[in-house]
């Protein structure tokens, strides 16, 4: 299997990159294996990517780089289960239309599909609707590749502590082979959009808002269930612009928005940084306390220009071990600082001050954005912590799946 030298990684905002010593793209298992092999005879660490949206450094490496594209492909459709096996590198994108042609869909998806099946259980890809886990939860199965290129089948049943382990791996167990997902019938959506404010937003069942304009977008209904509610993003939101002034007063702003969402048009790609933390939504007025913090912060830090929306989204609790919902409900929420034409902004001041507030009541970040915790944090954050780690080394003892930013994580 021959790598390639003078490969460039970057993220898809840009806002990170690496220089790997030499970039592979393997298309079975047999050459994902020479890969290990050989970096385990030069002593060199492994990185695998999916479709790099990642907004932080937890796919950058100097040393080896592994992307999954070549291993696409859908093994196998079982209709009567309503199960899917499909290679790690597919995108869910393209599952998403293969599923379409046999009356299935993924119960719940991320805001975009150029993702890999690996990589949603890289980081824990995540939407909203308080009876719908992260992406990660729908996975009844996978297969690992470890570091000494065993291969290890995963399940609720086989190798279950693994399997809690992987469905959120960070990249630090081994190469996830294949990933079967539980699908459900296919389904449509109904959106609804409205305008509120943020003192009228109480209700823990989703939505998106803009503390500056106080814009609220609800899209309720999965299948024309009305218990079971997906929440999308306005025009606004959806397009990544950000034209509001947040100086303007709240009807010229609210005019603005109006404009754009009639005018559906994009002019230049704006790319952005974003920080996700999440907040325990068992204590009742939690998240909106959170917001109503960090709404008084920016009031009271006037020449701190933040980019709207703030994205509040929520997630059912589930049994994985470094899961940011892990034995809890969660609320999502999301800031940005966009990058209008490539350009840079500030954001770190505003970035602390979100930080401190939502450490303060209980969050956790978001495994794929950038953030300041350490493994003592994250010791007092997971209750499973110390296990993942016992699993990690038991995997991979000589850290051959590591990076700086996981050294960060776990040392």
């Amino acid at each position: 299997m021959q790598g390639i030298a003078g490969y460039q990684f970057n993220n898809w905002a840009q806002t990170y990159s690496s220089s790997p010593e030499l970039f592979f793209q393997p298309a079975n298992a047999e050459e994902v294996k020479q890969i290990l092999d050989l970096a385990r005879q030069r002593g060199k660490r492994v990185k695998v990517i999916g479709g790099g949206h990642s907004p932080s450094d937890i796919a950058c490496t100097g040393d080896f780089m592994i992307r999954l594209d070549k291993m696409n492909r859908i093994l196998e459709v079982d209709a009567e289960k309503r199960q899917v096996t499909v290679e790690a590198g597919i995108f869910l994108g393209d599952l998403n239309e293969e599923l379409a042609q046999h009356g299935l869909a993924l119960s719940n998806l991320g805001a975009v599909g150029e993702v890999s099946a690996a990589g949603i259980l890289g980081t824990g890809t995540h939407n909203t609707g308080i009876e719908h886990g992260i992406l990660p939860t729908q996975v009844v199965a996978l297969t690992l590749m470890t570091a000494s290129g065993e291969i290890l089948l995963c399940s609720h049943s086989v190798n279950e502590e693994i399997f809690q382990a992987a469905r959120l791996h960070l990249g630090c167990l081994g190469v996830i082979l294949t990933v079967t997902f539980q699908c459900q019938a296919a389904f449509r959506l109904l959106e609804q959009q409205f305008p509120s404010t943020l003192s009228e937003v109480s209700s823990p069942r989703g939505a998106i808002v803009c503390l500056v304009c106080g814009c609220v977008c609800v899209c309720p209904a999965v299948g024309w269930h009305p218990a079971q509610d997906w929440f999308l993003p306005c025009a606004l939101c959806w397009l990544g612009l950000a034209p509001a002034d947040p100086r303007d007063p709240v009807w010229i702003q609210r005019l603005k928005v109006l404009y754009i969402m009639k005018k559906r048009k994009i002019k230049d790609k704006v790319r952005n940084y974003n920080k996700t933390t999440l907040v325990n939504i068992e204590k009742e007025g939690q998240t909106k306390d959170a917001l109503l913090q960090l709404k008084s912060w920016l009031e009271g830090n006037p020449a701190v220009v933040a980019h709207y929306p703030v994205e509040v989204r929520f997630t059912q609790a589930d049994a994985i071990l470094l899961s940011p919902c892990y034995q809890r409900d969660s609320c999502y929420m999301n800031i940005i600082m966009y990058r209008p034409y490539g350009k840079d902004v500030q954001r770190d001041e505003y970035w602390s001050a979100y930080e401190d507030i939502m450490k303060k009541v209980g969050g956790r970040p978001h495994w794929a954005k950038a953030h300041r915790c350490s493994r003592e944090d994250f010791q007092r954050m997971y209750p499973s912590f110390q296990k993942f780690c016992s699993i990690r080394e038991t995997l991979d003892p000589a850290g051959m799946f590591l990076n700086p930013y996981l050294e960060k994580v776990f040392f």
